[in-house]
């Protein structure tokens, strides 16, 4: 089978969003150039290490005397996306392994996400698909800028989930929350 690849390099949009009321929420990573686009889903977690990823792949540029490309410490005002996810969001796959890297020719961050990869449980019996290669993958370029602006946004979405318990750290839901660390005499 023949792999697809989504690339976007240099692409008009970025960003993770979700679908759905908190404690329900789908987290989608979408990307867009012109009228194409493409939208894999992402854990809630794998939302959060990506951001801060690229947020330490950003600041190790900082750091290194050698690299010679401007990278911003702070979001650009201009770069920041607080608008919804483009419509219609269509999955094209749910992301299993990610990686994040840098190409110095280009001066970018480079996302990829592959799809989720079903292995046969050991356990069970019964006959199961043979482990499979990921048939496609997307894979994101962008500038310097706009990953800062990406991981900032990416951290405000997952934070914009249901409000921690004060007491356990649980998620409380509409419908109440029975707290873990009452201790009741």
């Amino acid at each position: 089978m023949p792999l697809i690849v989504h690339e976007y390099d240099w692409p008009d949009r970025v960003v993770v969003g979700t679908v759905g009321r908190p404690g329900e929420r789908t987290f989608y990573l979408q990307a867009r150039t012109g009228s194409r686009s493409t939208s894999v889903v992402l854990e809630k977690e794998q939302s959060a290490v990506l951001a801060e990823r690229i947020d330490e792949l950003l600041d190790d540029l900082v750091a290194d005397e050698a690299n010679r490309v401007s990278v911003p410490t702070e979001t650009p005002v201009e770069l920041f996306d607080d608008d919804p996810l483009d419509q219609p969001v269509e999955e094209q796959f749910r992301a299993g392994a990610m990686r994040l890297g840098w190409d110095p020719r280009t001066a970018q961050v480079v996302i990829e996400a592959f799809p989720l990869v079903v292995t046969p449980d050991e356990d069970d019996p019964a006959p199961g698909p043979d482990v499979q290669e990921p048939g496609e993958v997307l894979v994101v370029r962008i500038p310097v800028g706009t990953a800062r602006a990406f991981a900032q946004r990416t951290r405000r979405v997952v934070r914009a989930g249901r409000p921690p318990c004060p007491l356990c750290g649980e998620a409380i839901d509409e419908d109440g929350h029975v707290c873990g660390s009452r201790d009741d005499v």
